[in-house]
């Protein structure tokens, strides 16, 4: 019988682009917000806003905001570690760390997303591992839809509430 380890999930997901436009949708404030987030501020190490268009560096902090989601919900974190071009790191829910990469593979570029260092108490196994597996889940598959095809599967309605794409 093998042993699960909660305290990291791995998921992939192909997507018709190349890895360099792939690993874009994540390095700015405007390229998540296309997907991802209804607001993503990034701050510099020194204390200034960064550019909406302007690439994000390790070091940055961010404040992230989710449509459906009144600005209590909001995360904070810290970019860890980025290359350019495939491979971009971040703090996450706590003291969880989440590493993107890029790569290509019969012509499709798999997008993987680690998410570790995830508590195992019980409260985080449910609110960190199972939580954060599916919310990842459907925004990878919205990256995936909005890269694809242009059709975002976002709910931006604050008033809907316990949708999935939320």
């Amino acid at each position: 019988m093998s042993h699960y380890d909660w305290s990291k999930f791995k998921l992939k997901v192909d997507i018709r682009a190349t890895p360099t436009a792939v690993y874009n949708a994540w390095a700015t404030q405007a390229n998540l917000e296309s997907w991802f987030l209804r607001k993503a501020l990034f701050t510099t190490p020194d204390g200034k806003a960064r550019n909406e268009n302007a690439p994000v560096h390790a070091g940055d902090t961010y404040l992230w905001r989710w449509h459906g989601y009144d600005d209590k919900t909001q995360e904070k974190g810290t970019i860890l570690d980025l290359n350019g071009k495939d491979l971009f790191k971040f703090t996450f829910a706590g003291q969880c760390e989440v590493t993107i990469t890029c790569k290509l593979q019969e012509g499709r570029t798999i997008m993987e997303l680690i998410q570790e260092k995830i508590p195992t108490d019980e409260i985080s196994k449910v609110r960190l591992h199972l939580g954060c597996n599916n919310g990842w889940t459907f925004y990878l598959a919205n990256l995936k839809s909005i890269m694809e095809g242009g059709l975002d599967l976002r709910n931006k309605n604050v008033n809907i509430k316990n949708v999935v794409t939320s």
